[in-house]
């Protein structure tokens, strides 16, 4: 088969597939960083919290999930989990193994691990903001909700995207990790049309570029977000 056959996007072309591999790894990263900001912002908050049992849980959290291997992580919930749902399955009558869905596994492992990291990213972000127009968002009479609306959200957003961006970079390349459960992102794509087509150096390739494609894309996404958040403070912090 001709190389432009193979990655063309007629009837024997793998073009495509990859395709859909790389957006089927573009809604994977956005949903296990939608899980992570949740898990990212009750870890930060345990952390910064002043009753030290807290502090522990999320000092114990933040260590397991950037500690052990994410690979590790995703056999772990995936058969895991496989192996509880099997096994409650068999209490109400079923038989055999019954897996569970590999997105919602690699959403819920890749989530989680980013989690960890955005922890630390939003903890940092909250201790940048100044105490002081805290205390003075008090002295005046503003509530807490008030306060942490127009004053603490807004920067810690403004301080938290860079590294927010980082850690969607991360959870972009974790996610090829998830093709050990048969989910046809990109990585799973490319190992399944190298091994097709015996083409190996060729699709491993494709794949590799089309990973760079979702980065440099990625890159001028948060750059714009940064610039438009940072335009927009500097105008607030002018009116005020």
């Amino acid at each position: 088969m001709a190389s432009f056959e193979m990655f063309g996007f007629g009837p024997d072309g793998w073009g495509s597939a990859l395709l859909l591999g790389a957006l089927m790894t573009v809604v994977l990263t956005i949903a296990a960083l939608a899980v992570g900001a949740v898990f990212g912002a009750l870890v930060a908050a345990a952390k910064l919290s002043r009753l030290r049992i807290l502090r522990v849980i999320g000092d114990l959290y933040t260590t397991v999930f950037r500690g052990v291997p994410e690979l590790l992580v995703i056999y772990l919930f995936y058969f895991g989990g496989s192996t509880l749902v099997s096994t409650i399955g068999q209490w109400f009558g079923a038989d055999g193994f019954i897996g569970v869905p590999p997105f919602l596994i690699g959403a819920l492992a890749v989530g989680m691990i980013s989690g960890s990291y955005q922890a630390e990213v939003y903890r940092a972000a909250v201790l940048a903001v100044s105490r002081g127009e805290l205390e003075a968002a008090r002295a005046i009479g503003m509530s807490t909700f008030v306060a942490a609306r127009r004053i603490l959200l807004p920067q810690v957003i403004r301080f938290a995207l860079p590294g927010i961006g980082n850690v969607w970079q991360m959870s972009l390349k974790d996610s090829a990790l998830i093709s050990v459960t048969g989910l046809a992102e990109l990585m799973r794509t490319s190992q399944v049309a190298a091994g097709s087509t015996h083409q190996y150096f060729g699709f491993f390739i494709a794949g590799g570029v089309l990973y760079l494609v979702m980065t440099g894309i990625s890159n001028r996404i948060f750059g714009k977000a940064e610039a438009v958040v940072g335009r927009s403070f500097k105008r607030n912090f002018a009116r005020n």
